[in-house]
């Protein structure tokens, strides 16, 4: 099966639309506190304008509920990304398919959490920096993660065109995810970078 691709932290039109090009499966949405924000109002600009069989992502940490169906009554998001504390009834309750976003740090049990978070379509699994929710650019430690997890695995935290082969091929995740590791600056992506991690994406697969 070919490893699916999602392209983070869109904030213009001609990214993601590069990113739909190139291949990407998925392109996401930061809803949160960053420097990658992005609002409901140009969310829905760009999504209006993707080509079909886009999936598109809207990211959260910690929302309230009233804040994601604010952005679900401007922008039609196919899934639900959380990357904060939130529970699973939370995550589950907006009538969309969810994934939760967990650190693969020193004493956190996957599977454990697997087993908590078994209504999710899947688990993003990301690198351990305190404080940070993502985009840091900081490598997970691929060795850390069980074969065994019973949920589809999106991989993320520090992939870039460089090493996405060797992770793929390490970890055999259902998905990659990236968002620096393809950026010219914070929410603006570079283009060259872009197509090179799909290529080192694609490649992996054969």
């Amino acid at each position: 099966m070919p490893t699916r691709v999602k392209i983070c932290g869109i904030t213009r039109l001609e990214d993601a639309i590069v990113a739909a090009e190139a291949g990407a499966d998925a392109v996401g949405f930061v809803f949160a506190t960053s420097a990658r924000r992005v609002t409901a109002e140009r969310a829905a600009e760009i999504v209006a304008k993707l080509p079909p069989f886009v999936t598109t992502v809207g990211l959260f940490v910690d929302p309230g509920a009233e804040d994601v169906e604010a952005v679900l009554r401007e922008v039609p998001l196919d899934l639900l990304q959380f990357h904060g504390a939130e529970v699973p009834a939370f995550c589950a309750g907006f009538g969309r398919p969810w994934i939760k976003a967990l650190a693969v740090a020193p004493g956190v049990d996957l599977l454990q959490s697997a087993a908590r978070f078994s209504g999710a379509r899947g688990l993003l699994l990301d690198a351990f920096v305190p404080g940070a929710h993502g985009g840091t650019g900081v490598t997970a430690d691929w060795h850390a993660i069980p074969a065994s997890l019973p949920l589809p695995i999106v991989l993320a935290g520090g992939l870039t065109p460089g090493n996405v082969a060797d992770a793929i091929r390490a970890v055999r995740p259902w998905a990659v995810d990236v968002s620096s590791g393809v950026e010219r600056e914070k929410g603006i992506k570079d283009h060259d970078k872009l197509r090179a991690f799909m290529r080192g994406a694609r490649n992996a697969d054969v």
